[in-house]
């Protein structure tokens, strides 16, 4: 009974879920984003192996964020994550101008799979205020 309530309660007051999935390569920074948005502050992280999962609302959306562990050897596994996926935040460190090839491959491998062909995409260049980082990196697809 709760359940119905609460999708008629949405009907009526446009409350909407979004699924998102994080991805990117280690170290891009996907687990601290995550937790700045859910917490609206900074938290100490470890490399992530697995999964972390948050609600995060925003203007009576309800976004539900995975982060998954970035590790090339984790990544072959991130398409068991796709299915119903509806928006990709894709988090690249832009500093790490040797990596950005490799994230550009993941990104190309991703996208090509057909569960993801109709999820809206955001990249999201992260870590530009440190030394390093900046506006100027230019990531093309």
């Amino acid at each position: 009974m709760g359940a119905n309530l609460s999708k008629a309660m949405g009907k009526i007051f446009g409350n909407k879920e979004m699924r998102l999935l994080m991805l990117g390569l280690d170290a891009a920074g996907k687990t601290t984003i995550l937790y700045k948005l859910k917490l609206n502050q900074s938290v100490t992280t470890i490399p992530t192996v697995g999964f972390n999962v948050e609600t995060v609302t925003y203007k009576n959306v309800k976004f539900n964020v995975w982060d998954v562990g970035g590790q090339d050897k984790i990544r072959p596994l991130w398409r068991h994550y796709y299915t119903g996926t509806q928006g990709l935040v894709f988090v690249v460190d832009s500093q790490d101008r040797e990596r950005i090839d490799e994230a550009k491959q993941e990104l190309h491998r991703i996208l090509s799979d057909r569960e993801m062909k109709e999820c809206l995409l955001l990249v999201f260049a992260n870590k530009q205020d440190l030394p390093g980082g900046g506006p100027h990196v230019t990531i093309r697809y």
